[in-house]
């Protein structure tokens, strides 16, 4: 699917505030609200949009510790095996297999040092084919995000709710 500059302000829009309401939309990129809907039942039907999601603050869920796991794994014949392990595990967060010195990197959020021990020696190092695991604890993040910067090929400028154009709203936020 190819996107125009309207698809990436929605895009952008949502991932800053998803709870906005179409009709909050339709007046920020200068459509009707039934063709902001259109287009957002586009975007999901595409998989642009994948989902929406409240963030949450994990220390006020008592989960303080952030930790970076690479995983070595024996031989990919047990690649499967392990990432349908982790996608159960309610405290990892992210699984990617990456290049180069693991196999795996999770991010893990947990209570604390004692329960993410617990983690790696009997959840962890459990699970058939893991040789290997090398923790980082996180001590300050400086930043967390999920937001990812929509292609905006083909600019153009729209009126907004405020009066402005959102080429001149971009130009005064740079």
């Amino acid at each position: 699917m190819t996107i125009d500059y309207i698809d990436s302000q929605l895009l952008e829009l949502l991932q800053r505030n998803g709870r906005m309401a179409q009709i909050e939309l339709a007046a920020e990129v200068g459509l009707s609200q039934p063709a902001v809907a259109e287009r957002m039942r586009k975007l999901e039907q595409e998989g642009l949009i994948s989902g929406y999601a409240a963030q949450v603050d994990a220390h006020k869920l008592g989960k303080d510790i952030t930790a970076f796991i690479g995983v070595s794994i024996e031989h990919p014949r047990y690649f499967d095996s392990f990432t349908k392990k982790i996608l159960g595990l309610s405290d990892v967060l992210e699984c990617h297999r990456v290049a180069g010195d693991y196999s795996y990197l999770l991010k893990v959020k947990t209570e604390n040092t004692v329960s993410l021990d617990r983690f790696i020696a009997e959840l962890l190092r459990t699970i058939p084919g893991v040789t290997r695991s090398s923790t980082t604890i996180v001590l300050s993040s400086a930043k967390e995000s999920t937001f990812v910067e929509p292609p905006t090929k083909g600019k153009q400028s729209h009126s907004t709710r405020s009066g402005k154009t959102t080429a001149s709203r971009d130009r005064e936020a740079a």
